[in-house]
């Protein structure tokens, strides 16, 4: 199969919507929810949110 690099790997695309598929339907969901909530809530909780306010502003 030819392979678009970049923006547009298609099998790399496949496979990620394929293995977050599986997890979503099998996986552990409410466990890690959990498990981000009290990261947010402890001691790195700003420096996650520094990273998600960044990450919403478009910075690296």
């Amino acid at each position: 199969m030819g392979k678009i690099q970049g923006e547009g790997d298609y099998d790399a695309a496949r496979r990620f919507r394929e293995a977050e598929e599986k997890v979503v339907k099998t996986g552990p969901v409410e466990e890690k929810a959990q498990e981000a909530k009290d990261a947010l809530d402890g001691p790195e909780g700003p420096e996650l949110e520094k990273a998600r306010r960044d990450t919403a502003k478009g910075a690296p």
